[in-house]
């Protein structure tokens, strides 16, 4: 067996191919859940009774639900003979006594077509008895709501540190969440057969996790419900957790009424019903040494969990994980704490906290690095890694010198200092349109958390004609997860690309699977499937060295052939050798599996090595903005970033893209409100579609935008020398935050400290931009002799040996 890194000759991986599903995607021919609906002969269409509170005790009456043509059953708690609860941690009840959220599900009406299911659920009447709710972050604080565990992440003396530093500066941040809004929106279908198995289709992240909670809602051993995810219409980390609780509804469904059941939310309901990425208050005190150098951070880290703790724990924790990004910092007191509020159950989405906890650390230093007088892209990598240092948890940073390598490719590349000469040029012309450039690098750990969930299974069926099935864990949303378990499996057999083929992911195939999500399925399922594919390559070999008249060892599988070392006139095909194998009564079937080495992870201590690897990369983005309006312009984006030896470029370079404007959405763009006043619309998610709540699009996409993969990047002890693409490359985003600060930063006077909202939407950059001019005249008419508010340079944050806000 060859090692998990190294490559044959002529490997599929690493050849551009293009999307498995490409064709499928593109002439509308893909299939997805509420596609196979459609299909279903019989299918009854669940619709949900909406809480119109916040908080409140409720009485439901279904009766006149029955009373609408086409309302075949309403489900409610009484109906469940398991466990009412859609979660893991038995706070998520199913149906509900207690609405925790204005958009809470309550009870399921089951209809002929959707229309008679949502007369149906329009009829119920519902009586409410509020409760005190919470709305906002502060409004948990004050009123002391917190669920889960606090932790606190800590290293060396961060007081005395501070005591000692040269600057010290302090500040408050807050980031906003962001809506998934993936195309295709929660779905299930459920089927009970005539032996009593249920089989579910589902768009989820995790078949495994579905078939869990399905089981323990129905009281039915999990070897009765069968999973099958046949593609997701993205899912973004939102499909990781919730859609467990509507294929359980689904299946109830299908239990009581013996006819199959589909969900589908459209997308007012999914959008009021389901989580989002976690909104974040920061608050922060941190100390650098006279040439920059940061000395200490004191940080309070308070994530908005929504009403259930869901995922809010792990997403905390890699938040504290990674409030350090790319920095060495030598003296650590940072904690963190999940607010409980009546919202929406906030979850998983890419990064998983690791934005929210970077933001922390390159606010910090887009904001002092006016004040300390230092260039932010120098004060940026001077603080980089170096080798032979250590995360604030304890992790060797593993090829820190690849931090300092990317970053000087990237100023080349992007002629970052020429280009910074002609921005410059161009705002000395220009008094109401300013253009601003920044560099920020990324590094992400690689892993769960949870050192459990870092392993994964394959089945791999070799058929007598040659073909290949390949069955793993992961679920595709789009990502080309599939793409690459292809190019694995194709270059672990010696075979081409068209001779294998993968099935959908099914429970009753891979059991026990991992979400798939951190970034880590494609090096899960690539060494499981590697795994399954070498045995079967090892046992046709002996049949293959037979045939050929030479030791099995000098059996060579490519492009679809078996030859042998020395013999060059002579060659099988790979089908002549499978069937030779039937014949000879040699397995050629495989499962495999792969766990992942050498992690240690104490979430008590906060302490130990979570992650198998860190991912790098760095990013220069270029923005315009208008100062009449605050209207925000890409010009251009220059990334670089690593991922290893590639297994396929060109899915690579699509996940970089996508992931940075997903994540300048998230700090530019997308704005989530809700109702916070004590009206009767309190708790009200008021961005509840596209027309109020701002996607990106291609207006928004940047006018150049290059990527580039750093080569020479091979990963020992992962799947063909690869890393992990699908999360890391959102932070790279920050890069048009800074330059937006850069941008508005030209409106002030020289030093003026810029303070954006998250996100830096055109009104937070207006008013940022009013901020600046308000300080310029200030200065233009010069210091007030009566003014001890400190340095008005540095809104929020407070220079050593002064008094804090």
């Amino acid at each position: 067996m060859s090692s998990l890194a190294d490559r044959p000759a002529n490997p599929v991986v690493g050849l551009r191919t293009a999307h498995e599903s490409a064709a499928l995607h593109v002439t509308g021919a893909a299939m997805y859940t509420d596609d196979l609906a459609a299909k279903t002969a019989g299918v009854l269409t669940a619709w949900p009774v909406q809480s119109t509170e916040a908080h409140a005790s409720v009485s439901v009456d279904v009766s006149p639900a029955y009373e609408v043509p086409g309302v075949v059953r309403v489900l409610t708690a009484g109906d469940v003979p398991g466990v009412n609860d859609a979660g893991i941690r038995h706070d998520e009840p199913l149906f509900p006594s207690e609405a925790m959220y204005t958009g809470h599900a309550l009870v399921w009406v089951l209809g002929e077509t959707q229309e008679a299911a949502r007369l149906g659920a329009e009829a119920v009447r519902v009586a409410y008895e509020a409760l005190p709710s919470c709305i906002t972050v502060a409004e948990a604080i004050a009123a002391d709501s917190f669920q889960g565990t606090a932790r606190t992440v800590v290293r060396g003396d961060a007081s005395g540190a501070m005591a000692g530093s040269a600057h010290v500066f302090e500040g408050v941040c807050e980031v906003g969440g962001q809506e998934h809004f993936y195309l295709e929106t929660h779905a299930s279908l459920a089927v009970l057969d005539s032996e009593g198995q249920y089989f579910v289709q589902c768009s989820t992240q995790h078949p495994s996790e579905t078939q869990e909670i399905v089981a323990h809602v129905l009281d039915v051993p999990s070897n009765r419900v069968t999973v099958q995810s046949l593609r997701m219409g993205g899912a973004f980390g939102g499909k990781e957790m919730q859609p467990h609780g509507f294929a359980a509804i689904a299946a109830l469904g299908a239990k009581l009424t013996g006819r199959p059941v589909r969900l589908r939310l459209n997308r007012t309901l999914d959008i009021t019903m389901t989580g989002k990425r976690h909104p974040f208050h920061i608050t922060w005190k941190a100390g650098f040494s006279e040439d920059g150098m940061i000395q200490a951070l004191d940080a309070t880290l308070t994530s908005d969990g929504g009403w259930s703790i869901d995922l809010s724990e792990p997403v905390l924790g890699r938040a504290l994980c990674h409030f350090d990004n790319a920095y060495w910092i030598p003296n650590v007191h940072v904690r963190g704490r999940i607010a409980k509020t009546n919202k929406t159950s906030q979850t998983a989405f890419r990064g998983f906290g690791g934005p929210q906890g970077m933001f922390l650390i390159e606010d910090i230093l887009g904001r002092t690095a006016p004040v300390l007088g230092i260039d932010p892209a120098e004060l940026r990598r001077k603080n980089f890694y170096r080798p032979g240092q250590s995360t604030p948890y304890g992790q060797p940073v593993k090829d820190a010198e690849r931090l300092g390598a990317i970053w000087s490719r990237l100023v080349a590349e992007s002629d970052l200092d020429a280009r910074r000469g002609e921005v410059a040029a161009f705002n000395a012309a220009t008094a109401e349109t300013k253009r601003g450039i920044a560099i920020t690098p990324v590094k992400f750990g690689i892993s769960f958390n949870f050192s459990t969930f870092n392993q994964a299974g394959a089945l791999v069926l070799v058929y007598k004609d040659g073909s290949v099935l390949v069955n793993h864990g992961g679920t595709e949303m789009g990502q080309g997860l599939h793409t690459k378990m292809l190019q694995v499996a194709a270059t672990a057999l010696g075979l081409r690309l068209e001779q294998v083929r993968l099935a959908p992911t099914r429970t009753d195939k891979v059991p026990n699977t991992s979400a798939t999500a951190a970034s880590s399925s494609s090096d899960l399922n690539g060494g499981a499937v590697k795994d399954a594919c070498e045995q079967i390559r090892g046992r046709m070999a002996a049949v293959a060295g037979r045939l050929l008249g030479v030791d099995e060892r000098d059996v060579r599988f490519e492009g679809g052939f078996v030859t042998a070392l020395g013999r060059f006139d002579e060659r099988l095909t790979f089908a002549e050798v499978a069937n030779e194998a039937y014949l000879q009564r040699v397995q050629l079937s495989a499962t495999g599996y792969y766990r992942t080495e050498g992690l240690h992870w104490n979430p008590e201590l906060m302490r130990g090595s979570p992650f198998k690897y860190f991912a790098y990369g760095a990013a220069v983005t270029e923005v315009e903005i208008d100062g009449f309006t605050g209207a925000l312009r890409l010009r251009r984006v220059d990334i670089v970033h690593d991922v290893g030896d590639s297994l396929s470029p060109m899915v690579d370079v699509g996940q970089i893209e996508g992931a940075y404007v997903q994540g300048v959405g998230w700090l530019t763009l997308e704005e989530l409100r809700w109702d916070e006043s004590d009206g009767e619309q309190r708790g009200r998610l008021l961005t509840q579609s596209a027309s109020t709540y701002k996607l990106p699009s291609f207006s928004e996409m940047p006018g150049q935008f290059n990527v580039d993969l750093f080569e020479n990047a091979r990963e020992d002890g992962v799947v063909y020398g690869s890393k992990a693409v699908g999360e890391p490359p959102l932070m790279l985003a920050f890069s048009a935050r800074e330059a937006i600060r850069a941008a508005v930063g030209e409106f002030g006077p020289a030093g003026w400290s810029v303070e954006l909202g998250s996100p830096a939407t055109p009104e937070q950059i207006f008013w940022a931009i009013e901020a600046a001019r308000a300080a310029a005249a200030d200065a233009a008419a010069g210091p007030d002799p009566h003014d001890t508010a400190g340095d008005e340079r540095a809104p929020g944050l407070v220079p050593a040996g002064t008094t804090g806000p």
